[in-house]
């Protein structure tokens, strides 16, 4: 059998905060919006943000997605509501990285391959 990602569906408990993050942030574009949820897209990776009560842990699943610029992703991320748990620093297995909770509290990780 084989597997792969179809999407990624996050809850959030306000779509317009939240897609200042996933769209103003990360680039991700609107492909469809509806009442409480919304279909993004970036080449092949969907985000469906489904606006309901939340509960974000730090135990969760971490979602890491590669910018082109680590640094000023962080900081347009902190501007658009994120907290910073790791700064941005380059990694032992190639990635310079960011660890932060998006506006709703799930960890979300920013990287980009160091060359």
């Amino acid at each position: 059998m084989a597997v792969s990602l179809a999407r990624i569906v996050i809850s959030v408990e306000d779509l317009d905060r939240s897609l200042a993050f996933y769209e103003g942030v990360l680039g991700f574009g609107v492909t469809w919006r509806g009442d409480a949820v919304v279909r993004l897209r970036s080449g092949d990776l969907e985000v469906m943000l489904h606006e309901r009560e939340t509960v974000p842990s730090q135990r969760a699943v971490a979602v890491s997605f590669t910018v082109d610029d680590v640094d000023a992703a962080t900081d347009a991320a902190v501007a658009a509501g994120a907290d910073v748990l790791d700064p941005p620093d380059d990694q032992p297995w190639g990635e310079r990285q960011s660890v932060l909770t998006d506006p709703d509290g799930h960890v979300v990780c920013l990287v980009k391959p160091l060359a």
